[in-house]
């Protein structure tokens, strides 16, 4: 059974809507997408059910609902669905998940204190220890740390995906804070064998983040190949 939920970025109701819907998916063996009718699927959708309101759900090509269903209403639509295995693959939403949230937070703490950097001695002009310490607040901790999150939270979106998520965002983000801590923590200290053990714990977090991003990139064949045409009048 396919479940697509049809949102929008500035539909209030779709948030909740969205909310309900994926407690659904938890329990039902249903393949449920959220389209943003901003997005070229989303809008071809609207343009093929002639849809002038959102939210609106459509199972298995057919539109069932427009509006905000509750909880038992979004039940008994997929009760004929199969109860779902557990599983660590989640599809990405309009909201900003928790693990990317606290990525995109630890950037900008991480930029934060790299521009320090540029106030205390110069740290970015020396060539003292403290030089590759806040280069590496900037590169690591404030570029590759906002990738994470801009990356786990767009690209499923995009392509349609389910991401990797359970304890595994988690690993990631422990990895590059505990790398990066252990890599400057050396530098300052002179002890490059934990510069190494901190760079190791970095590439550690980019395996991580490599293996959950990479089903996300092959986008499953939709429509059985079918393309549906969007029409849009002139002046539109």
């Amino acid at each position: 059974m396919k479940v697509e939920l049809l949102v929008s970025e500035w539909c209030a109701s779709c948030h909740q809507s969205e909310k309900i819907w994926r407690e659904v998916a938890e329990e039902k063996d249903i393949e449920f997408s959220v389209l943003d009718m901003g997005q070229p699927e989303g809008r071809a959708l609207v343009s093929r059910l002639r849809l002038k309101t959102i939210p609106a759900v459509v199972i298995d090509g057919e539109l069932k609902g427009i509006g905000v269903q509750t909880f038992a209403e979004a039940r008994a639509w997929v009760a004929a669905a199969p109860a779902k295995q557990k599983t660590d693959m989640q599809h990405a939403g309009l909201t900003l998940s928790l693990d990317n949230r606290l990525f995109m937070l630890g950037a900008m703490v991480y930029l934060m204190l790299g521009g320090l950097g540029l106030v205390i001695n110069g740290a970015l002009l020396s060539d003292g220890p403290a030089r590759p310490v806040a280069l590496h607040l900037v590169t690591v901790g404030f570029m590759l740390m906002l990738i994470y999150g801009l990356a786990a939270h767009m690209l499923p979106r995009f392509t349609g995906n389910p991401i990797l998520m359970g304890v595994w965002p988690w690993i990631q983000m422990g990895l590059v804070h505990a790398g990066l801590l252990a890599y400057s923590a050396g530098f300052l200290a002179g002890m490059y064998p934990v510069v190494i053990a901190g760079g190791a714990l970095i590439w550690l977090s980019l395996l991580v983040f490599t293996v959950r991003i990479w089903p996300v990139l092959w986008p499953k064949p939709r429509n059985n190949g079918l393309v549906i045409p969007l029409h849009i009048q002139p002046g539109e």
